[in-house]
């Protein structure tokens, strides 16, 4: 089969696009600008195109799928071209769904949780060497790429995002799957550039939920009362198992899962990484995983990249990375970071980096996100305002909205890193945040 990818170097893509060159297709595709790693990985598979830009003569009438990637725009003129040759337009999880149609497919959805959750039904099947297709949103230990799509397994687990199909295809992304077996979360107002309203973004969840398969399951946090109104006012028939936090305790800085079976050490933190596990388990459960094999394999688990993840510094200073970003994950890492460490001063850091967080009308949500910290500190970048044409914030305004007098708030990197510049990182503990990386800050430093 001949593949060709318009904006191939996102991370989502490039990943797809791997696995369909692993599976034996044909695979060409073409970007405007292509980071690391993505760059590096197409080019170990020799599907990296030559040169940067957008080459209409690359799409031909031999071409079997062009799938779409967010990045390109509704006048990319390989898209164009693609239509004008009536050649079948596939947005990315259109493709999946296409790849998955004969498997039982197991989505993973919610505003939070839905990648740390994936990757622990990943890393537990893995462990007991249970192979199944999947597509996760985050690099993963122990597997080479992010997406695996085979002819033969069973079962695939896709991770459910709410967002946008692509640029021609406006549906939520997760609304494409038609799971099987799928998981909620949680929901939390997030993406405000394109759902207005929290209402508008509740029916994104309405129609997932909808869209479960005739005698389906769904697993749900019985905790978020969003997910429980739309989960009880559901007309469709499917089997409802409800998750809650389970019972831990932290003994010297080492968190214990109680079970039935004893007290199981995890390599994780956090309550909601304990409500996350939770509802990896009662999937798992549908997996045919058991319950003592499932708490054997989970105790290995450390954590998806970017959520909760220990950076190793120079000078051994402790520093965890989250890319904690929409209010509630700012929270929830927050609230597990003040418990873990307890006995620390506890430094956050948090750079409002998307469109939605730098929403003026948005950041109400972060009221008393950063409480528990000893040093609370936010960064956004007043030329990235600017290059967004967003209006300008002062800094007052973040700590009205934050609800938090104490907070030192940056508005450009240099003075950023200047303070950083004077901590010591071996005196108390850091939490930086961020879906960017504050302006080019080494954190190993």
């Amino acid at each position: 089969m001949k593949t060709h990818f318009i904006a191939i170097g996102g991370s989502a893509m490039h990943n797809l696009a791997i696995a369909l060159k692993d599976k034996g297709y044909q695979v060409t595709g073409s970007d405007d600008a292509i980071f690391e790693p993505s760059k590096s990985r197409l080019e170990k598979k020799g599907i990296l195109p030559q040169e940067m830009g957008w080459f209409p003569e690359k799409i031909t009438s031999d071409i079997d799928a062009v799938i779409l990637g967010m990045h390109a725009h509704q006048d990319n003129p390989e898209l164009a071209r693609a239509k004008e040759l009536g050649l079948k337009i596939y947005s990315y999880p259109e493709f999946l769904y296409e790849q998955s149609k004969n498997k039982t497919r197991v989505v993973i959805a919610g505003s939070h949780g839905k990648t740390t959750i994936t990757s622990m039904i990943l890393h537990v099947l893995n462990f007991h060497q249970k192979d199944v297709d999947f597509m996760v949103g985050a690099q993963l230990e122990g597997f080479d790429c992010m997406v695996k799509l085979t002819q033969d397994n069973d079962f695939m687990v896709l991770e459910g995002d709410e967002y946008l199909s692509s640029p021609i295809d406006l549906r939520s992304k997760f609304l494409l799957y038609q799971p099987n077996i799928a998981l909620m979360s949680g929901i939390a107002w997030d993406h405000i550039n394109v759902f207005k309203t929290f209402d508008d973004y509740i029916e994104q969840f309405r129609k997932f939920v909808a869209s479960i398969t005739a005698g389906g399951v769904l697993v749900y946090n019985e905790e978020d009362p969003e997910v429980v109104k739309v989960v009880e006012n559901a007309e469709n028939y499917f089997r409802k198992i409800p998750y809650k936090t389970p019972e831990y305790e932290i003994n010297n800085g080492k968190v214990y899962l109680k079970t039935e079976m004893g007290d199981v050490p995890l390599s994780v933190f956090g309550a909601h990484n304990l409500l996350n596990l939770e509802g990896a388990r009662h999937i798992c459960q549908q997996l045919g995983i058991m319950d003592e094999d499932f708490y054997e394999a989970i105790m290995s688990f450390k954590g998806a990249s970017k959520r909760l993840e220990k950076v190793e510094r120079e000078d051994k200073g402790i520093l965890y990375k989250d890319f904690a970003h929409a209010p509630s994950k700012v929270k929830a890492a927050v609230k597990a970071f003040a418990e873990q460490f307890k006995k620390d001063k506890k430094y956050g850091f948090l750079e409002l980096h998307t469109y939605s967080s730098l929403n003026p009308a948005f950041l109400e949500q972060y009221d008393h996100a950063m409480d528990g910290l000893e040093e609370a500190i936010v960064f956004y970048s007043e030329d990235a305002l600017k290059i967004k044409r967003m209006e300008a914030i002062s800094p007052e305004f973040i700590k009205e909205k934050f609800r938090n007098e104490n907070l030192r708030v940056f508005t450009n990197a240099e003075d950023l890193h200047t303070y950083w510049n004077t901590l010591d990182k071996t005196d108390g503990v850091y939490l930086m945040m961020s879906s960017g990386n504050f302006g080019g800050l080494d954190l190993t430093k």
